[in-house]
C-alpha cells in the first residue's frame, strides 16, 4: 500500500499572485533602467517581506533583470526567468495556477496583458496597487 507524502504546496488550492516584475519596476521612477538586475533584486527583497494577501507570490522576470534574482523558491516568493518575453511566460504562469485550481491575481499595468489574464480567469491589479502594499 502507499504511502501518502506531503502535499507539494503548488498543488494546494489557495491564492496566488504573478507579478509582472518588467512592469511593476517599470512604474517607479528610479533609475531602474540603469541598473534592471539591481532593480529587480530590489522588488525581489520587498516581496520577500511583504505582508500580502496570497499563499504564493510568483515573480516573472525577462531580459538583463533576471540576473538580480535567481530562477527558484526562495520562502513563499517562485522567481521564474521567461525564456522568452515576460508577457508569454505570466500567461503560462496564470493557465497553470488556474488549471490547479488556484485563484490568481496578476499585478500589470500592460493592457493588453490584463485582458488576456482576466480571460484566463485571473484578476488584474496595477502595480501601484502593489507598490501601496509593499
Amino acid at each position: 500500500m502507499p504511502t501518502a507524502s506531503a502535499p507539494d504546496p503548488d498543488d494546494v488550492m489557495g491564492t496566488v499572485m504573478v507579478v509582472d516584475g518588467a512592469n511593476v519596476v517599470g512604474s517607479r521612477p528610479d533609475g531602474w533602467w540603469k541598473d534592471r538586475a539591481g532593480a529587480a533584486r530590489r522588488l525581489h527583497e520587498e516581496l520577500l517581506v511583504a505582508d500580502l494577501p496570497h499563499d504564493q507570490l510568483v515573480l516573472v522576470l525577462e531580459g538583463g533583470a533576471k540576473a538580480g534574482v535567481r530562477a527558484g523558491r526562495d520562502v513563499h516568493v517562485r522567481t521564474v526567468h521567461a525564456p522568452r518575453d515576460g508577457d508569454s511566460e505570466v500567461v503560462a504562469q496564470v493557465q497553470a495556477a488556474t488549471a490547479a485550481g488556484h485563484v490568481v491575481t496578476v499585478v500589470t499595468a500592460d493592457q493588453f496583458l490584463r485582458a488576456r489574464v482576466e480571460g484566463l480567469g485571473a484578476r488584474a491589479m496595477s502595480p501601484s496597487w502593489l507598490l501601496d502594499q509593499l
